[in-house]
């Protein structure tokens, strides 16, 4: 491929996994545009070669009017590549995930089409959060397959099911779907704040039942991104990304913890009630005070969920995809970033 005539949007370029997409696309010598919302921070999107995209996904005729202007900008092309990496993954309120996850997927992909500007290739970065607590009976449990069907217990997850089966009804549109589970790395703030709680001597687990976790390190969710560019039996179809490892529900802060160096840690394991009643009322005080929070009902099925394994055969298989960082490199690059960014 002659990388230097490939564009590529990349949309919630300004969050975690996006702003990596964005640094990898430059790298590999394409023309870089980070697609965001105005008020969206460019603290990640420093290179000079980067150019940017204000997108409304949430108001279709606006974003139609929008996508002309860079068609024009670009002589009356388009982008050869979109990587759909936008998504809300916390709300005040139900509908909001239905709004920018499902809702702003259909506006991304019918004002694309509308405009002349359909693309090569079309990347939709999901979630496994889509098949919600599925092959937990009976221990040991088992990966859960692409030919299951996905039975989303939280609003996220059935935000971005219904943002996967509006994308199989479009005709003449190119899409791989990533499916990857837990995401972690340098910038997270999710697992930073685990990090947090440890160095401040505290680790909390619930539940009492055994639970198998998976992970994939954020370079490996970026590596699946431009593989899926061109892989020829990967169009229409859906992948589970992980490290291809299970690990137990103390591995990440073991790791944690010895890359703090080893302090001393108070191992708390809640039953799982005690979640659900720290999750309803923190969520519902937030919601009356407008704030967004971690720890809501939405979370709760998260976090009590038993079975995290997912088969990424077909992913290796399809794209070439084959983990490069496991779950002890990762927690140590991501802990030297923390320290290095002043977060630890």
């Amino acid at each position: 491929m002659n990388y230097e005539l490939n564009r590529v949007l990349v949309t919630g370029a300004s969050g975690f996994i996006g702003s990596f997409i964005c640094s990898e696309g430059l790298d590999r010598g394409f023309e870089v545009w980070a697609g965001m919302r105005r008020t969206s921070s460019s603290q990640y999107l420093k290179d000079e070669r980067m150019k940017f995209a204000e997108l409304d996904l949430g108001n279709y005729e606006r974003l139609c009017a929008q996508l002309r202007q860079y068609k024009s900008e670009m002589g009356g092309h388009g982008w050869d590549y979109v990587v759909h990496a936008a998504g809300a993954t916390k709300s005040l309120k139900r509908e909001g995930f239905f709004k920018t996850n499902t809702e702003g997927t259909k506006n991304l992909v019918n004002a694309l089409m509308a405009e002349g500007m359909t693309p090569r290739r079309f990347i939709f970065v999901s979630s496994l959060s889509i098949f919600g607590a599925i092959r937990e009976q009976p221990f040991p449990y088992q990966p859960i397959l692409d030919t299951d069907i996905p039975v989303p217990n939280t609003a996220y997850g059935e935000s971005k099911w219904e943002a996967e089966k509006f994308l199989r009804t479009m005709e003449g549109l190119a899409y791989v779907i990533l499916r990857p589970t837990g995401v972690y790395g340098p910038r997270e703030r999710d697992y930073y704040i685990m990090a947090k709680s440890i160095k401040q001597h505290v680790d909390f687990a619930v539940g009492y039942r055994p639970q198998d976790i998976t992970f994939v390190y954020v370079d490996d969710v970026v590596q699946a991104v431009y593989k899926a560019f061109d892989a020829p039996d990967a169009v229409g179809k859906a992948y589970f990304l992980s490290d291809g490892q299970v690990y137990n529900s103390r591995a990440f802060s073991d790791l944690l913890q010895k890359e703090l160096g080893d302090p001393w840690v108070l191992h708390i394991k809640a039953p799982l009630w005690f979640l659900w009643l720290v999750c309803a009322i923190n969520g519902t005080v937030c919601r009356w005070l407008g704030k967004l929070t971690t720890l809501n009902l939405d979370k709760y099925h998260i976090l009590s969920q038993r079975n995290w394994q997912c088969d990424i055969t077909p992913a290796r298989r399809d794209l070439g995809y084959e983990p490069q960082v496991l779950l002890d490199e990762g927690v140590r690059r991501s802990v030297a970033w923390y320290k290095d960014a002043g977060w630890l």
